[in-house]
């Protein structure tokens, strides 16, 4: 790669002189390749991308792969079993878990978590895995995407992955600013001149120049200023990047404790490769596998408390039937019914007030006559109560051809009706057997373009 002596000169200050030859020459190497399993789905089943596959050094689900494979082809891809996420990346995730034990656990009400920057979705299903195993039940996490379109992909992938205390967005940080002091833990990988993306995005590099890296630093700011009001006093704030330079990142952390009240907390991260900054922790490849990240922590110091919440109502709902793993408040948007968990419905109602939301909870379906018609989202939830429907397991070829949108056949035994495909076990979707064909109800927006032949 041709860097630019300005790059070099940045990442001289920012990682000392020293070890700059052999981040240049890390940075010249091919992109690696990694994943995250999803502990909601991944119990007992095989996957044969992980042979000869090398764990994350900070991620209790993450793998180096030795190769990239097709994920495309791949069932499990698209039920949700793994996430594709970059091994540097997920240093955000370790920081998180670590800092939820400062947070501790709220009484009476459920810990309030916001994802400021959250599309494509890798950081958000990390974030969720680790509230999952702390919290159980009890958490709430806002996926935000200011991007209409990246938010979009965004609620897919939070579909996919399953967790129904997941709840998406689309606006403008300053917007949570009216949730004053309401979550406890605000992560923000905020947008950045994108340094760690040299080795996957050649335009990255041709982008590149100080005056991004200005630009870059001073909508940063402006993004944690326009939120910081939605931070509780003594909460936690996850501030990260996949850049290497000073002011995007140790001079943007030092900004915000001196200029918005909080103190620079170290979580303690103790890795081998992993560079200590003033204030956070680098990774730079070469050092480390992956593209390159950069994390920091703070606490924040002041601020005014939330105000309580107003008393949820549930509307009444026509669906009948007990199809659910977890307690639920049904909701109609527009034809389509959504559950949302009971435990967070207060604080959904709270979000949605204030920003809108795309997706809380998971989509159950929509009535035609004394019928549903079951969303795919409610076959990826861990809110569906399994052995509500019946059940087909398939063989690769078919969960293919059904995620293929093509005509799928089921067995001659297998009764009519709405049937949950699994495959492997986990649930991947639904179609309405007919005995000699079905109709296949995986959308449109979702399917499979490639050949799968």
């Amino acid at each position: 790669m041709d860097f630019r002596a300005e790059f070099i000169e940045l990442l001289s200050e920012a990682i000392g002189s020293e070890r700059v030859p052999k981040a240049l020459e890390g940075l010249s190497e091919s992109a690696s390749v990694s994943v995250r399993l999803n502990p909601l789905k991944c119990e007992g089943v095989h996957l044969p991308i992980l042979e000869g596959a090398v764990p994350v050094p900070w991620s209790p689900y993450g793998y180096m792969l030795r190769e990239r494979p097709v994920f495309t082809l791949h069932p499990l891809f698209h039920s949700g079993v793994y996430y594709v996420q970059d091994s540097s990346a997920m240093f955000v995730g370790e920081a998180f878990r670590r800092m939820l034990h400062k947070v501790g656990r709220p009484e009476g009400r459920p810990l309030r978590v916001l994802d400021l920057c959250a599309a494509p979705g890798g950081k958000t299903t990390d974030l969720a895995a680790s509230l999952r195993e702390v919290c159980g039940e009890g958490f709430i996490l806002v996926a935000n995407e200011v991007m209409k379109a990246r938010a979009a992909v965004l609620a897919d992938n939070v579909a996919r992955w399953g967790d129904p205390n997941v709840v998406v967005s689309n606006a403008d940080p300053s917007r949570f600013a009216r949730l004053e002091g309401f979550f406890d833990v605000i992560v923000a990988d905020v947008p950045c001149s994108g340094e760690g993306m040299f080795r996957k995005d050649g335009e990255a590099l041709d982008e590149w120049s100080p005056g991004t890296v200005d630009l870059c630093a001073q909508r940063q700011r402006r993004i944690i200023g326009d939120v910081w009001p939605a931070l509780a006093p003594g909460g936690v704030l996850i501030y990260s990047t996949c850049t290497f330079n000073r002011f995007e990142n140790d001079g943007n952390v030092r900004w915000i404790a001196d200029s918005l009240g909080a103190e620079v907390y170290d979580p303690g991260l103790d890795y081998e490769g992993v560079i200590k900054t003033g204030c956070g922790y680098s990774l730079v490849p070469g050092f480390v596998p992956g593209e390159g990240q950069y994390c920091a922590a703070l606490v924040k110091e002041g601020g005014v408390p939330a105000a309580p919440l107003k008393p949820f109502k549930p509307e009444r709902s026509p669906l009948a039937g007990n199809l659910f793993s977890i307690p639920v408040a049904l909701k109609a948007k527009g034809a389509m019914t959504v559950a949302t968990p009971l435990s967070i419905a207060a604080e959904v109602q709270a979000v949605a007030a204030c920003t809108g939301l795309i997706s809380s909870g998971f989509a159950v379906g929509e009535i035609k006559g004394k019928d549903l018609v079951p969303d795919e989202d409610l076959a990826l939830s861990a809110g569906l109560l399994r052995g509500s429907f019946p059940e087909a397991g398939v063989d690769k070829p078919t969960a293919l051809a059904y995620l293929h949108k093509d005509a799928v056949v089921l067995g001659a035994d297998m009764a009519r009706g709405i049937v949950l495909l699994t495959y492997k076990g986990v649930p991947l979707g639904f179609v309405k057997n007919l005995g000699n064909r079905t109709n296949n109800l995986h959308p449109m927006s979702r399917r499979i373009r490639m050949d799968i032949k």
